[in-house]
């Protein structure tokens, strides 16, 4: 039952505050909670991960990174399982299952649970970033607040992208990035009208992150070392390879993670991703959590510092090595995020991705200076290499280069790299669009057709469900009814398609009234005839629970007009039609007001 004080507070609505103004206010009040929660977030992480590192030694390897992690991932994973009892991990695509199958609706623990299993899982030392689980809050909290005011599904899609900007800026401090990332990777459309109230959420967002934190940017970079024009076939060569490594990075994650579901038992799952996590971190220390400390030796050219708790740290001098152990840290980065999401701990591949970019793109610059390939007196620049690299990898992992060049941009400062970061994120994203068509938060729900995308068509398919154009009027016959009976239920039925059914409900073919108009009047025939000797074998069946894609794929390869429509086992359901779909899609179009 509705609390009386939401009645009291939308009757109050509609009588001061038009739909315009009140979405106006609602992204305002969205922004402000969603870069309240990133500040939070972004504390609990600090200072969980400040207690744990105050043990450890700069100059060794440290026991304690073999105990840390294990121990963020056991508190969150006890935690989701006992208290949020729900599957919280990957928020972004759960974001992006919500938008497309679940009208914008998130559970109101949304709101809060992400943040206290990730802040656990990266303040220990998981190697995953807390991007994921503050889109997840700031989509919930939009979510939630547009439902308290009964908006409609295309407003509270709104919201919900209103409030994962807003979680992005505040978390990045990176307004147009949080804008960008609505448009790119949750993929809404949206007219200049319907932009303004994400770009309120995006910039009050930034805006509360600025007042708690100050105004400096993320990761500190200052650019010591100009670009020259001489150097962007480099820059093109990094793009390329830039997107091969965002392929190996997705690739990784999702097959690792993948190998982490087929383990029923759920001890099994942490023990194994709990070990492997643990022993990487103790081989290889900047792995420990988002690794924003390693990026931020890295763009300021401090490669020494990379080496600080590891057992290699002796050998930081050396050229060869330190090429070597940075080559191992971005590969072994996507390892370390799917074994901490797959023993059962809470984070995103947001971060990750930018370690491995600025890895990648140190690596590339080192690399070809050591080689003699470049110019002795005029070396590539590692540090700008690196920061390069942060975009393009990004871009290619995300499919959303316009994010990453920004986002890039706004939290290093790096403006003055504009061009260059421009070109690798467009080549990346380029190279990586010629092996996948989707980045790696909606892969997973575009394999089962479940994902929105900025082709109007696609998407609108995709907002529809078989069960809202199933039509179940039709009258089933079964095989062994004569021609007589046969003519009794046509007389019957406004109809003139009749599903053939056994005794146990499969579809064993249909009758169509044209292939036995020319027979329906003869008397001689009606017991002579039976339905098994008239009916004919359906063309193509579709599952109850086909993507619309699929179906409408499927109506344009048989070339008809209904199609069967049945369950896993072959029962019949019903019948789908072209006409129905067409409806339907109408209906769906003029609810997201794409036409007039």
């Amino acid at each position: 039952m509705t609390p009386s004080w939401i009645n009291r507070l939308h009757t109050w609505r509609e009588q001061h505050l038009s739909e315009r103004n009140l979405v106006a206010l609602l992204a305002l009040l969205v922004g402000v909670a969603a870069g309240l929660a990133a500040v939070l977030l972004k504390f609990l992480i600090g200072f969980i991960g400040h207690l744990v590192e105050s043990t450890v030694d700069v100059t060794q390897g440290n026991w304690q990174y073999l105990v840390f992690p294990a121990v963020g991932i056991m508190l969150s994973a006890l935690y989701v399982r006992y208290m949020v009892r729900d599957n919280i991990s990957h928020g972004v695509t759960r974001v992006l299952y919500a938008i497309a199958l679940k009208k914008s609706r998130l559970k109101v623990k949304n709101m809060y649970a992400s943040l206290v299993a990730s802040s656990m899982t990266i303040g220990f030392g998981g190697s995953v970033g807390a991007e994921g689980p503050i889109v997840f809050t700031g989509a919930a909290i939009g979510s939630n607040l547009g439902r308290v005011f009964r908006l409609s599904p295309q407003t509270l899609m709104l919201l919900v992208g209103c409030g994962a900007a807003a979680g992005i800026a505040g978390i990045f401090k990176a307004p147009i990035a949080g804008v960008l990332f609505a448009i790119e990777v949750l993929m809404l459309d949206l007219s200049a009208a319907r932009a303004m109230p994400l770009i309120l959420a995006s910039v009050c967002g930034a805006t509360v992150a600025y007042v708690f934190t100050g105004y400096n940017v993320e990761f500190f970079f200052s650019q010591s070392e100009p670009f020259y024009a001489s150097r962007i076939p480099f820059v093109v060569l990094l793009g390329v390879f830039c997107g091969f490594v965002s392929l190996y990075f997705s690739g990784i994650v999702s097959g690792i993670e993948t190998m982490f579901r087929r383990v029923n038992n759920a001890r099994l799952r942490y023990l194994i991703g709990a070990l492997t996590l643990s022993v990487l971190i103790f081989l290889l220390p900047p792995l420990y959590g988002e690794g924003y400390g390693a990026i931020t030796h890295l763009l300021n050219g401090h490669v020494n510092e990379v080496f600080d708790n590891s057992l290699f740290y002796s050998y930081r001098t050396t050229p060869w090595c330190v090429a070597l152990f940075v080559l191992m840290l971005g590969a072994f980065k996507g390892v370390a995020t799917a074994a901490t999401n797959g023993a059962g701990g809470v984070g995103g591949t947001f971060a990750p991705s930018l370690y491995v970019g600025c890895m990648a793109g140190f690596f590339f610059a080192y690399a070809l200076n050591m080689s003699g390939m470049v110019d002795a007196s005029l070396p590539l620049s590692i540090k700008n290499f690196a920061l390069l690299g942060m975009a393009g990898v990004m871009a290619g992992v995300m499919h959303a280069p316009l994010m990453a060049i920004f986002l890039t941009a706004e939290m290093t400062g790096g403006y003055d790299l504009f061009l260059p970061l421009l070109i690798v994120s467009a080549i990346s994203y380029g190279t990586s669009r010629i092996f996948t068509p989707y980045g790696i938060y909606a892969r997973r729900l575009a394999q089962r057709g479940q994902v929105l995308t900025h082709e109007k068509d696609q998407s609108v398919l995709t907002l529809l469900s078989m069960d809202s154009v199933i039509e179940t009027d039709f009258a089933p016959v079964s095989p062994e009814m004569n021609l007589k009976q046969m003519v009794k239920t046509i007389a019957q039925s406004n109809r003139n398609l009749f599903p053939v059914t056994d005794a146990a409900g499969i579809l064993v073919g249909v009758v169509q009234l044209d292939d036995i108009r020319n027979i329906m009047f003869r008397p001689d025939l009606y017991h002579r005839l039976y339905v098994r000797q008239f009916m004919s074998e359906p063309v193509v069946r579709v599952l109850v629970d086909s993507p619309m894609e699929q179906v409408m794929k499927a109506f344009e390869e048989s070339g008809t007009w209904n199609l069967p429509v049945v369950d896993s086992a072959g029962h019949y359901v019903g019948f789908v039609s072209k006409s129905k779909i067409f409806n339907s899609y109408r209906q769906v179009l003029q609810r997201l007001d794409l036409i007039n």
